[in-house]
């Protein structure tokens, strides 16, 4: 699913490990979000969301992703 989380992850200076601790999942997961290999679960979507301060639908492009 395409989505805005390496940018604003960057743009706060956090690392993959960082994020990932800050919601709860590994540096791997927060990865395989980024480039599009994980999906993340609604609870997960939901917290990164809250991470940097937006909606779901302002993290995660569903307009222009691909269903599985």
């Amino acid at each position: 699913m395409l989505n805005r989380l390496k940018e604003l992850r960057e743009a706060k200076k956090l690392t993959q490990k960082e994020t990932g601790t800050l919601v709860g999942v590994s540096r791997q997961a927060i990865n395989a979000i980024e480039t599009g290999k994980y999906d993340p679960s609604i609870w997960l979507a939901y917290d990164l969301s809250k991470l940097f301060g937006m909606t779901i639908e302002e993290l995660f492009d569903f307009e222009r992703s691909t269903r599985k």
